[in-house]
């Protein structure tokens, strides 16, 4: 996988991406409940996009949220639907490039980790920004099989296969108490606490 490959997909598809993304309200619910998302907290949102999270954190009145995106596109949009919200403060970069004035109570990454072309660089990235004590959250919005399904038919060279949820339960062991691993037909989902090592 190549990374300018993958900012180029997705500038492609920004102009319709709010159009025809399928929100499932219930499952994003879900999905920020177990993330702990809660008044006055600092939010990262990695691979953010056109912004698709962002209303549903300041709805909890985070304090802020820092939304990160390789497509510059993507954050052009986001930054058009976000322009007079001064909690939000938006990146078109690499994640694993990037410098950030601050560490976060949460860090987000929402139906993004198959087009990171190392689990293993991703994961200890995540990690590093989250304060100790924060949690870092990696889901979708749909099950294992789909989003396999879906990158197989339409992104086969810009994503590679969602791991089984307990195999990425192991590399966030690395940095995080996981509490959360759920992989069902709704839902992916593995979150934990960022934990101080010895």
């Amino acid at each position: 996988m190549n990374k300018q490959d993958i900012a180029a997909y997705f500038d492609a598809l920004a102009p319709r991406w709010d159009a025809e993304l399928i929100r499932r309200d219930a499952v994003i619910e879900q999905i920020l409940r177990n993330a702990d998302i809660a008044s006055g907290m600092d939010v990262l949102d990695v691979a953010c996009g056109t912004g698709v999270l962002l209303q549903d954190y300041l709805n909890r009145d985070v304090n802020s949220v820092y939304g990160v995106d390789i497509s510059g596109a993507m954050i052009a949009h986001a930054k058009r639907k976000f322009a007079d919200v001064s909690k939000i403060h938006l990146y078109h970069a690499d994640i694993e490039t990037l410098s950030l004035p601050l560490r976060f109570d949460r860090v987000m990454l929402y139906n993004a980790l198959p087009h990171f072309p190392s689990m293993e660089r991703i994961v200890e990235t995540l990690c590093a920004f989250c304060k100790t004590g924060g949690r870092v959250t990696i889901a979708h919005g749909m099950s294992r099989a789909q989003i396999n399904s879906i990158h197989a038919a339409r992104a086969g060279k810009i994503s590679q296969n969602l791991l089984p949820a307990e195999e990425l339960a192991s590399l966030l062991r690395r940095y995080l108490d996981v509490d959360i691993v759920v992989s069902d037909e709704h839902m992916y989902q593995v979150c934990g606490q960022k934990i101080e090592r010895a």
